[in-house]
């Protein structure tokens, strides 16, 4: 089995780009709690409002909804300064905007590295990935590479990781971060409640890694750069 090797820790700032609200919490969290608690400086940037995502909800009333789950999500692993830029959820496509977009932010906050949602056809066999989020990830990989002076590195959540940072001390903050999308949740899976969902979620994905030394951790592929 190949061993995972160590996320980077020299650096101060972190880019975190995901297409819609929630989309840090699955997979990201309990790292970026990690991070905040050592002082580093993360950003989130968010193509949508995640208007289209609560059932019988009209975006008009969903999309604050969303960001304001989101903001408080966010701050519960320290992280708050969170934007959302408006692209229409469930239609986000990888257009000149958007990878116009995505260059600015990055040259405005400066970030040592970026973070993105993965790109990739299916998270698991039978798991297929939303288009959004192939879509998005493909915007964010082309206006990286446009580039001339990008940020050291580009890394992915996805499911072939090269890297991993070990969060053993972090995972109830990521779960409290998750449950904080309550409505969202509520209505995506009534029957089950949100702190188990959120649970449940974060178990997959910060979980002892045996080719991490066995300890809790949430892992990253590196796309761009050195690490």
């Amino acid at each position: 089995m190949a061993q995972l090797l160590p996320f980077p820790i020299d650096f101060s700032t972190a880019l975190v780009l995901v297409a819609h609200p929630d989309d840090p919490e699955y997979g990201m969290s309990a790292a970026v709690a990690r991070w905040t608690s050592e002082g580093r400086k993360v950003f989130y940037a968010l193509a949508s409002s995640g208007e289209a995502g609560i059932e019988g909800l009209a975006p008009t009333e969903c999309g604050p909804v969303r960001e304001g789950e989101q903001r408080a999500s966010a701050a519960v692993v320290g992280v708050y300064d969170v934007e959302f830029w408006g692209f229409p959820d469930s239609s986000i496509f990888n257009t000149p905007e958007l990878r116009g977009k995505v260059v600015e932010t990055i040259e405005r906050s400066h970030p040592d590295i970026v973070i993105a949602t993965y790109g990739g056809p299916e998270w698991a066999p039978g798991a297929p990935n939303q288009r959004d989020h192939i879509e998005f990830a493909t915007a964010v990989v082309e206006a990286y590479d446009s580039m001339d002076s990008p940020p050291r590195c580009l890394f992915v959540n996805g499911p072939t990781p090269t890297h991993a940072v070990e969060v053993g001390g972090f995972v109830d903050a990521a779960v409290n971060s998750l449950a904080a999308h309550d409505r969202y949740l509520s209505v995506l899976d009534p029957t089950t409640p949100v702190v188990e969902q959120a649970r449940a979620q974060v178990a997959m994905m910060a979980q002892p890694r045996e080719d991490f030394g066995g300890v809790v951790a949430s892992c990253f592929e590196l796309l761009r750069g050195t690490a």
